[in-house]
């Protein structure tokens, strides 16, 4: 389901007027939702780690340096290097000096920090990317701009989570007539990604409910 369409579907559970064109969600209200839309899809995105969001990339680290700039869009979750795995030390000071952790990084500003190869090695780098939705030609970016925009959660998970999220955080009020429902189909549908998305078996499935 893509953008246009999820703030259709939203503008019928809110009994409003749906549009025929993109170009007419210009009012005020059309805004409002645009825009939790998008926030709610962050919110979840940044909720756990997803492996729907794994991406792999490889970088460089020119020798002798021992610091590279760090390009990764998101939250590394693995470094190898030499068939090794580096784990990630947070006392950066220790880098400028070399007297760091063995097979440990960290980071300072915008750089990533190793020990001090005498030669060129490659990085191989796991991360969560900090993309939420991609493209109608498959480029993935932070929100949803164009209308053929869909998110990067599975799709049968995104209607029911950005949908009744959305339409809950629209109105903000619990005595709403609508409100339990779209929190009953949005709790059950969390609960259901995380139990059917998890790897391990013992990572149990926990409720998160986003109001302002």
């Amino acid at each position: 389901m893509n953008y246009f369409e999820l703030i259709n579907k939203c503008l019928v559970e809110l009994n409003y007027k749906q549009e025929s064109s993109f170009s007419q969600l210009s009012k005020n209200e059309h805004e409002k939702l645009k825009n939790i839309i998008n926030i709610i899809n962050t919110e979840i995105c940044s909720l756990e780690k997803w492996n729907f969001l794994l991406r792999e990339t490889t970088l460089m680290l020119p020798a002798k340096t021992g610091q590279i700039t760090n390009t990764i869009n998101g939250r590394i979750a693995s470094v190898i290097l030499d068939g090794k795995k580096y784990r990630y030390h947070d006392d950066f000071e220790k880098f400028f000096t070399n007297s760091q952790p063995e097979q440990t990084y960290t980071s300072f500003n915008d750089k990533l920090l190793f020990p001090v190869f005498d030669s060129e090695k490659e990085l191989k780098i796991i991360y969560y990317t900090a993309d939420c939705a991609v493209s109608e030609d498959g480029t993935e970016k932070k929100t949803f701009e164009e209308e053929t925009d869909e998110s990067l959660i599975p799709e049968v998970y995104a209607e029911p989570l950005l949908v009744y999220g959305s339409c809950m955080r629209l109105k903000g009020n619990p005595q709403h007539t609508r409100f339990n429902y779209w929190y009953g189909m949005y709790k059950e549908a969390l609960a259901n990604m995380k139990a059917k998305l998890a790897v391990d078996a013992n990572v149990a499935p926990q409720v998160n409910l986003f109001r302002t």
